[in-house]
């Protein structure tokens, strides 16, 4: 009898009909992921801006951003469309985004992540720099 009870976790007799229960919202998950979006460089989300979605400008839901979770296996999969500039490496970029969010939501949300699909929707442009007018002198 007394070596079942060396084995037992002090927290049983402690807190014998406890239940401890966390739940994360999506909202929560998709803003971890915008955060760390917006430390890449390179990429946009699909509209509007990204600072607009991060000052939360865009009420009702993020766009490109999608977390289904599995609340069994405490785990989350993660879906990321977004728009990526012309000139940068998609599988380098790739990789880097989900590194970069696998890592701060099981950070931030203790939760593990299984994947973490991106997917690359759209080209963005090259900007190139205004030319100043030539002012000539006469």
């Amino acid at each position: 009898m007394h070596d079942q009870l060396k084995n037992m976790d002090t927290k049983e007799i402690e807190l014998p009909n406890t239940v401890f229960i966390r739940d994360i919202e999506t909202r929560v998950l998709q803003g971890i992921v915008l955060q760390s979006l917006a430390k890449i460089q390179g990429i946009s989300l699909l509209e509007g801006n990204l600072l607009d979605t991060l000052l939360g400008r865009e009420l009702e839901r993020v766009k490109g951003i999608f977390v289904i979770q599995d609340q069994k296996k405490q785990s989350v999969d993660i879906r990321v469309e977004i728009n990526v500039m012309y000139g940068v490496s998609i599988p380098e970029k790739s990789e880097e985004i989900q590194e970069k969010v696998a890592e701060e939501v099981s950070l931030w949300s203790g939760l593990h992540v299984a994947s973490v699909h991106v997917v690359f929707k759209d080209l963005i442009p090259i900007q190139k720099p205004e030319q100043e007018p030539v002012e000539s002198s006469v």
